[in-house]
């Protein structure tokens, strides 16, 4: 391995100890090594910490070179010289791709094609038969493959999801879900720069849309809370065909989408992204006795609030009219080794990985593997292109119920 700069204490330690294509020895760290160096790489690189425990990160590659050498020099990391590289080093099992959306494909197939383990960034693929073609190739060749995001393996998330289990507010009935972004054309983005120094990648996130970008964080709650989705109806279109000079070719991806969701367990739920609505991330769940609610999803340590039933004239006149209402925290769990970087984003995003890991070398599945983050793909697709798999849309795919954390 060629060395942009000496390592750091943050990437050192011994060699892991490969025993079988299932993973390392119990105990033994797993190895890592990161395929991208762009703007989501930061939010990785800066909760990798968080996991030095399980984890080694042994380098990092980009094909822009001098993103490459940039993102190296800011961390201090060890990069490789090619990708080829990379895939050659028996010290990673995971890789965990981080390039852009339309290179998920190919990038992923090439890693799996090595003898690697996949923790993709979102989505799994562009297409469901690529998405399709990368976890059968996975089982074929005796490797797990994962798509983020994982927040849904976060305190917030596994808080939200007992009180549903446990019918904390009766049995849950309905469920409204929104990421909404604001107008992000107007927000000045030409000046947002991850804390490396990347400039936001405006084209790409225009270009692959909003749903397929975003829409992953609230399906996977759901999907977790209340089994696989056997039904879409959805409705997108682009509202704001001209975003200024970023604006992609032939521009012509949905900044907004609105979907009727039916679940196997009998849920309804209505998921609603966009980039132009004022900014509301919520996810609130109607229950017989009243409304669950975590209030940003992009947070791991967000609220999680029970707002009991009005029970009486006097509290559905202040409910109405003055919006107010009782309401009681659900307390979240914080674990005070998980740290976030000043700035930085409030989601570990090596979570996924490090559960991915945990999975390896136990032998098991990883809970949001290939068929979870099959699903979850097939999904967002069917809510982005409505006009290419129809609507209403049955999934083909039907993953297992996943374990909570």
């Amino acid at each position: 391995m060629n060395m942009a700069n000496t390592m750091s204490n943050a990437v050192s330690g011994a060699a892991v100890d490969v025993t079988t294509k299932a993973g390392t020895k119990a105990g033994a760290k797993t190895g890592i090594a990161f395929l991208g160096c762009g703007y989501v790489a930061d939010f990785y690189q800066q909760t990798y910490a968080n996991h030095q425990d399980s984890l080694t990160l042994h380098g990092i590659w980009d094909h822009d070179r001098a993103r490459l050498e940039k993102f190296s020099a800011f961390y201090k990391l060890d990069c490789y010289a090619s990708f080829e590289e990379m895939l050659a080093d028996p010290e990673v099992e995971i890789i965990v791709n981080l390039t852009n959306p339309h290179a998920h494909f190919a990038t992923s197939k090439r890693i799996l094609e090595a003898g690697k383990h996949v923790y993709s960034e979102k989505p799994l693929a562009m297409e469901i038969d690529q998405a399709r073609e990368l976890v059968a190739l996975a089982e074929v060749k005796g490797l797990q493959i994962v798509s983020a995001p994982s927040s849904v393996l976060g305190p917030a998330a596994q808080r939200l999801w007992q009180a549903v289990r446990e019918r904390e507010l009766g049995t849950p009935r309905l469920v409204y879900a929104e990421i909404d972004d604001g107008l992000i054309h107007k927000m000045g983005y030409e000046n947002w720069l991850s804390t490396s120094g990347t400039p936001w990648p405006a084209k790409d996130e225009f270009y692959t849309g909003c749903t397929l970008e975003h829409a992953g964080y609230m399906l996977s709650w759901l999907v977790a809370m209340f089994g696989p989705v056997t039904e879409v109806v959805s409705m997108a279109s682009l509202c704001i065909p001209d975003k200024g000079g970023d604006t992609p070719e032939n521009y012509t991806t949905a900044d907004f989408s609105c979907a009727l969701l039916r679940f196997e367990s009998g849920m309804t739920a209505r998921l609603t992204n966009s980039i132009i609505a004022p900014h509301d991330h919520r996810l609130r769940i109607f229950c017989d006795e009243g409304e669950l609610c975590a209030h940003e999803v992009w947070n791991f340590h967000t609220e999680v609030e029970a707002y009991p039933l009005a029970r009486n004239k006097i509290q559905r006149g202040m409910e109405k009219f003055l919006h107010m209402r009782p309401k009681r925290k659900l307390a979240v769990a914080k674990n005070p080794k998980t740290k976030f970087a000043e700035g930085g984003h409030p989601m570990d995003f090596v979570r996924g990985v490090a559960d991915m890991a945990a999975a390896v070398r136990m032998g098991r599945p990883a809970r949001l593997g290939g068929a979870f983050s099959l699903h979850i793909t097939e999904v967002t697709l069917a809510i982005q292109y409505p006009e290419i798999y129809g609507t209403p849309y049955v999934p083909q795919s039907r993953p297992a119920q996943i374990e909570p954390v």
